[in-house]
């Protein structure tokens, strides 16, 4: 009760400053009165209509609107509008709302190819039919199981080619064994496909194909209170104390911390939304931009296994199963350690109205001991001088947890007092995992697309690539990609003992297509950098892009599921600004053809010179799945850094200062 106590006298006062400014800031998710506004206009205009809510958001306002705001905080802010993307009379409609005016702006029916993400009201329905359906009960009867102890869950279907323009809107479902294990997602019903169309809310295909044993329930449990003995010997005590309480301060949905400001916004598909960072440059005592706006744009998860039960298992787990919908409860001391502040958010359920989200994001500062600088000289070198300097690192971290079916991601950003902001994603939770014959590697002949881990239980290799849209702006929005190419050099000195040297040749990409970059495959850095604003020794000021790891897309490029995702193509794009250019898989994800991605806008190879530009990332996981990852996969992490590069004039972190140290009764 003295840590629950304790954090809730943290975050109250926090705030408590912060309800007038709360929906002032042009960046602000919407709030529920707006998501009710939105549901009323909508519904009110189609009265007669079931309307399904798709996709609620706040419209991006005007960017030039939004900097001369914040310019200027008395220039009036841009209109607040939403956009939503609804089903109705089994049409896709985008319509646009004025929230100040509480109007419909516009409404138009969209009639490509694709299809908004999935609501959990719809996938819920979908799921459930299967289970009154008499041929799959038969199949759960031959299979020797339980009807009342099986459970589904529904897949995106893909697109494999087909030449029809508007497909119908269908998911299949897979369905799952609870009996023995609460670890469903380790006992799947192999086999069975069942497809189901969303509009009708009817089954409309199945297919009882073949029949392997049920893996095994035993071994399979995770939860603490069913874990039985021997279990690992328990740690001592660890506590984080800030008696002052945290460093920063929450108004509305606007973060100050140390030398950074940034807004913090929640959106249904992306999850968590960075908006409008700028760092306090000290020696030219100014606020400076750093990034507009930071955010995952795609999550794309394309399992190998080519039988018919798991081809199209080739996932986007934003544009489809909408990533910040999935965002669950942080639980405290557990998800977020005790210093940790908690913001509840906002979305739309399948009906339109708002559902609120406890403990959405945590935000809380890190100190863990790492070092943020340090140097030391001993006698010898300055005589009667040793010098010892070293400065402990602490940093802001803000985190979000989405589970999408049986992967958790952990989603941190984090911004450190030296100019960075560093990305890590997080993989845990349950592998999706196929039902077998073989039980022993010894028995395996053929193509099984996975590793054995557990009796009749194959995890299968897939892959996820995050997508990143990153629009920086450095003191200002012309800015331009410079790739700082490493070449070796050989010596022309013929006296010289050294043969070879490397050297950077720097090299300002142009077009769209001067940017395409595969990292792995050269030795090259990307900097965003504003070639009007250059360093007292006349460098530009920028960025730097340092990835931790690589890994690009194995599949062929003329393989279905790679050209919906060719966006992973290349590591690093470039394009210009473009405020309809959001979703690198397209606005419309769900069986979606490939023609309206990241890579399909580049083909224009549009001027990215000292302009206003956005920088794409795509962070790769290759997951070869081993048997510490079952029955529960141990958290895996990638991550990246944008560093300051030539942004300060010097090392920004000289004068930090230090924590103050709380001085605790047992420290030895």
């Amino acid at each position: 009760m003295a840590k629950l106590l304790f954090s809730l006298s943290l975050l109250l006062p926090l705030l408590s400053t912060t309800t007038a400014a709360v929906g002032r800031h042009p960046h602000d998710s919407l709030s529920p009165d707006e998501f009710e506004l939105t549901r009323s206009l909508i519904t009110n205009s189609n009265p007669s209509t079931n309307v399904t809510f798709q996709y609620v958001a706040l419209a991006d306002p005007p960017k030039q609107s939004v900097l001369a705001w914040l310019s200027n905080p008395k220039t009036p802010p841009p209109p607040r509008r939403a956009t939503a993307i609804v089903r109705l009379n089994k049409a896709t409609h985008e319509i646009l709302i004025d929230l100040v005016k509480k109007s419909i702006l516009s409404d138009q029916v969209y009639s490509g190819p694709g299809y908004a993400p999935f609501t959990f009201e719809e996938q819920f329905a979908a799921a459930a039919l299967p289970l009154s359906h008499p041929p799959f009960e038969a199949a759960v009867k031959k299979r020797g199981l339980k009807i009342e102890k099986v459970v589904c869950i529904c897949f995106s279907v893909g697109w494999f080619g087909e030449k029809r323009k508007m497909e119908k809107r269908i998911v299949k479902v897979q369905c799952f064994d609870l009996d023995g294990s609460l670890n469903y997602y380790m006992r799947p019903v192999e086999g069975v496909i069942v497809i189901v169309d969303l509009d009708e809310m009817k089954i409309v295909g199945f297919r009882d194909r073949y029949r392997v044993p049920m893996p095994k329930a035993s071994g399979t449990e995770y939860r603490a209170s069913k874990l039985k003995p021997p279990l690992l010997p328990p740690l001592n005590g660890i506590k984080m104390v800030q008696p002052d309480g945290p460093s920063f301060k929450i108004d509305g949905h606007s973060i100050s911390w140390a030398n950074w400001n940034f807004h913090l916004s929640l959106d249904e598909r992306a999850g968590p939304i960075i908006s409008l960072a700028s760092i306090y440059d000290i020696e030219k005592q100014k606020r400076r931009q750093v990034m507009y706006r930071g955010f995952i744009s795609e999550l794309f998860v394309p399992y190998m296994d080519l039988n018919e039960e798991w081809y199209y298992r080739t996932f986007f787990d934003a544009g489809e199963y909408a990533l910040g919908q999935c965002a669950v409860s942080l639980q405290p001391l557990q998800d977020c350690p005790e210093n940790a502040v908690f913001m509840d958010t906002y979305t739309a359920a399948g009906d339109g109205r708002p559902v609120k989200m406890s403990n959405t994001f945590c935000i809380f500062e890190r100190h863990a001991g790492d070092i943020m600088w340090r140097h030391t000289e001993g006698n010898k070198n300055v005589p009667n001088t040793p010098i010892t300097e070293t400065r402990t690192e602490t940093s802001l971290v803000v985190r979000m947890v989405a589970t999408v079916a049986n992967y958790d991601y952990i989603v941190d950003w984090e911004f450190k007092q030296s100019g960075s902001i560093a990305v890590d994603i997080g993989l845990t939770g349950l592998l999706a995992v196929k039902a077998s014959k073989y039980t022993h590697n010894d028995q395996i002949k053929e193509e099984v697309y996975g590793p054995l881990l557990a009796e009749n239980t194959i995890g299968v290799h897939h892959d996820h690539f995050v997508t990143f849209h990153l629009d920086l702006d450095m003191d200002g929005v012309a800015n331009s990609a410079v790739k700082s190419n490493l070449r070796t050099v050989r010596s022309r000195d013929p006296n010289s003992p050294r043969l070879s040297y490397w050297t950077v040749i720097a090299e300002t990409a142009k077009t769209e297509d001067d940017a395409m970059i595969k990292l792995g495959h050269q030795e090259v850095e990307v900097s965003i950098v504003n070639p009007n604003q250059k360093t007292k020794v006349g460098n530009p000021v920028g960025y730097r892009l340092i990835p931790r790891s690589t890994a690009g897309p194995l599949l062929s490029p003329d393989d279905y599921p790679q050209i919906r995702g060719a966006f992973t193509n290349y590591d690093v794009w470039v394009t210009p600004y473009n405020s309809s250019e959001k979703w690198a898989s397209g606005l419309f994800t769900d069986q979606s053809h490939g023609d309206d991605t990241l890579a399909t806008w580049t083909l224009r190879n549009r001027k990215i010179e000292n302009e206003d530009i956005v920088m794409w990332y795509t962070m790769g996981f290759h997951h070869v799945p081993c048997q510490e990852d079952y029955p529960l996969m141990p958290t895996l992490k990638r991550g990246f850094e944008l560093r300051p590069t030539n942004f300060f004039e010097s090392n920004p972190v000289l004068k930090v200062t230090p924590p103050r140290i709380v001085n605790l009764t047992n420290c030895s």
